[in-house]
């Protein structure tokens, strides 16, 4: 599934879900990617990070000590961006239907989840 293919099906979930209006949606989702975005972007600089230093042989107390540390701060800004977030959805949409779009991100995750496990076996 490509990326668009990925966020049309997120926004028909979501949008079910939380019973968004049109008018809702057309202003919530381009915050809600641009955040996934972000949040995408500071994931995958760590990930480059911690696949550097595990395919390094010599690898100091320090430069483990600093990637940890550094997996913490980019947690730390992730849940920083999400407040963010958070107040300019509350300018776009009712604390209802935010809620309700949390729990569908969530239901969304574990539906694909278990979708893959179906087709492994």
């Amino acid at each position: 599934m490509s990326k668009e293919q990925f966020r049309e099906r997120q926004k028909q979930y979501f949008a079910d879900k939380a019973d968004l209006t049109q008018e809702e949606a057309a202003k919530f989702f381009p915050l809600y990617f641009e955040l996934q975005d972000k949040k995408f972007s500071y994931n995958k600089e760590m990930w480059d990070k911690m696949h550097k230093i595990r395919e390094s042989k010599n690898v100091s107390d320090a430069e483990y000590s600093r990637i940890t540390e550094d997996l913490i701060k980019t947690r730390l800004t992730i849940d920083e961006l999400e407040l963010e977030y958070l107040r300019k959805y509350k300018k776009v949409l009712s604390p209802k239907k935010i809620y309700n779009i949390q729990r569908a991100e969530m239901k969304f995750s574990r539906e694909l989840l278990k979708d893959a496990g179906k087709h492994k076996k």
